[in-house]
């Protein structure tokens, strides 16, 4: 009985032991040494890519959000895809941070055609200005479909593209402006062949208020 009470003592003690110095190493010592690395080598990005302008922080390079006068969408600005669902039921339309993920509703699913429908819908009638006019055929899917995370800061060049025309004329600029910014913000494939070409919204709203100062 001695014995075995001794072995399991010691059994315990070693376990013990060996959770404690697994507990310093691994919860301690590894994210300190990590996060020491990260701030030296990568500040910016281990910082969550913060995007400053006359040093404030206006967003995250990573995370969409969203440009509203009140409730609407602000026609001023360029306006992302749309965020986690597309309707007032959705679990995110806001680009809330809390949230993340896909509607996982299927393609046939009612509420999803409809609100892809009204998205679509709306996207015509924000964009059709003075001589120029969508067709529901011209609006790309990232228009009136979330991303897989719902927080996608970046749009397809088509739809940035798109949405020129109503840019330049709510704010009294010429087509050929607008038509060069998107295209100096636009990004290639990664590496040349890894995704899409695409538009970082934040950073082209950016340079869009640049554009009006001047």
């Amino acid at each position: 009985m001695n014995n075995s009470a001794a072995n399991t003592g010691r059994v315990l003690w070693a376990g013990l032991r060996a959770l404690l110095v697994l507990t310093v190493i691994t919860g301690v010592l590894y994210p300190l040494a990590v996060t020491g690395i990260a701030q030296v080598a990568f500040p910016g990005k281990a910082n969550g890519s913060e995007i400053e302008v006359d040093g404030k922080v206006v967003g995250s390079e990573l995370i969409g959000q969203t440009y509203l006068d009140g409730d609407a969408p602000d026609l001023r600005w360029f306006q992302p895809r749309p965020s986690n669902g597309l309707g007032t039921n959705s679990v995110n339309t806001q680009y809330k941070l809390i949230l993340s993920g896909a509607t996982n509703r299927s393609g046939d699913n009612e509420d999803l055609i409809k609100w892809v429908t009204d998205a679509k819908a709306a996207v015509v009638k924000d964009n059709s200005v003075a001589g120029y006019t969508v067709e529901p055929s011209d609006v790309p899917a990232d228009a009136v479909t979330s991303s897989g995370s719902g927080l996608d800061p970046h749009i397809s060049p088509a739809y940035a593209k798109l949405q020129v025309h109503r840019v330049a004329e709510k704010n009294k600029l010429t087509v050929a402006q607008v038509d060069k910014l998107v295209a100096d913000h636009t990004d290639d494939r990664i590496l040349g062949f890894i995704g899409e070409p695409r538009v970082n919204v934040l950073e082209l709203n950016i340079a869009l208020k640049e554009l009006t100062k001047g």
